[in-house]
């Protein structure tokens, strides 16, 4: 029984610790496409939406995670993003479909 316990708390570390990378990474990959696309990554965090064990491309077992996040265009509203990790690795990044900014000047 005390090895069952043991085991069941390491692969619950092992689970923490492997989130936390994911996410770190997550948070990267959100920056990284706002700053490329000239938005504005609101909060700087990523929120977990979807945790799964799935394939990857050479068959083993992995977990994908998905995440959303806020952005904005215009620094007066939030638009929500998302990112898909199959492990550690990035495999969808999605901003939306924006409408074009129209910028009036009042003279």
């Amino acid at each position: 029984m005390e090895i069952a316990g043991i085991l069941l708390l390491g692969a619950v570390a092992w689970l923490w610790l492997d989130s936390l990378k994911a996410r770190e990474a997550a948070v990267r990959a959100a920056r990284e496409i706002c700053a490329a696309e000239g938005l504005m990554f609101l909060d700087d965090t990523v929120a977990i939406s979807s945790l799964k064990p799935v394939r990857n491309d050479e068959g083993r077992l992995t977990l994908q995670r998905a995440y959303d996040f806020e952005y904005s265009d215009t620094g007066d509203n939030r638009l929500k993003g998302s990112v898909v990790m199959r492990g550690h690795r990035v495999v969808l990044l999605n901003v939306g479909i924006r409408e074009p900014v129209m910028v009036r000047t009042l003279h």
